[in-house]
């Protein structure tokens, strides 16, 4: 399958987990992938530098022409109770999260409202918000704020643009197999809540990078030319409601 076949798209977080599963997509698809993040790998962009990120898009459609779509899947991980969460570590995790979005998609859509639509579409933007930006988890606070953000930011992006041909939607992953959650959940102590996060997926299993890649390759295809300002939750059914192990009483789990 090429969908992608002359079309080039900026992938941010693109050196692991859902950004390279992404980025991997893409290309199989024939697209030209323009790999971004802070580690090595690709261009190594700060998305919490706006000049730098103004300095990649500039670059980007200067080299290739146009710039079709992008996804941002740059993100990190931080929080805990709000009294225990000094400052430093809430404005880390809204930079990166939050304001490196509105740097991505800021930049993204001054380059598409430049180039002529094609078929009607100047450009499909996906970022990555979370579940944990539609409902609560404890000790979220940081990062369920910064992806609750990411989530409306979305929306209104698409909002102001939809008219001018460009289309934005966040994918709201549930909890995925990256480095970033093995980071926090194969820590000493989080067993037991790995276990019941496990279980309240409907599959009873956690998600996989190439699960969320394959919702990005169709948001930014044809495909979804009638799709945007969604927050689509990838999750295996996890914020349909919990089972508090009723499943288990009825004989179906």
């Amino acid at each position: 399958m090429d969908r992608f076949e002359g079309k080039t798209v900026v992938v941010t977080g693109a050196a692991s987990g859902i950004g390279k599963a992404t980025a991997d997509r893409l290309a199989d698809e024939g697209s030209s992938v323009v790999l971004v993040d802070r580690a090595p790998g690709g261009q190594q962009v700060d998305v919490t530098d706006e000049e730098a990120v103004a300095g990649l898009f500039d670059d980007v459609a200067a080299r290739h022409g146009r710039i079709d779509g992008v996804v941002h899947a740059a993100g990190v991980a931080g929080g805990g109770p709000v009294h225990m969460l000094d400052a430093a570590a809430w404005r880390d995790v809204l930079e990166v999260n939050l304001t490196g979005t509105f740097f991505v998609v800021k930049h993204a859509v001054r380059r598409m409202l430049a180039q002529e639509p094609v078929g009607g579409e100047r450009g499909s933007i996906v970022t990555l918000g979370s579940i944990e930006g539609l409902e609560g988890t404890a000790g979220g606070s940081a990062y369920n704020a910064s992806k609750g953000g990411v989530v409306l930011l979305t929306k209104n992006v698409a909002i102001d643009y939809g008219p001018s041909g460009i289309r934005a939607n966040a994918i709201c992953p549930g909890f995925i197999e990256t480095p970033m959650t093995e980071s926090i959940f194969g820590l000493p102590g989080m067993e037991v809540p790995a276990e019941e996060i496990r279980r309240e997926h409907k599959l009873r299993r956690w998600g996989r990078p190439e699960e969320i890649s394959s919702v990005a390759a169709f948001l930014l295809s044809d495909d979804s030319s009638f799709v945007t300002c969604q927050p689509i939750a990838v999750d295996a059914g996890y914020t349909a409601g919990r089972d508090h192990h009723v499943t288990e009483l009825l004989g179906l789990s």
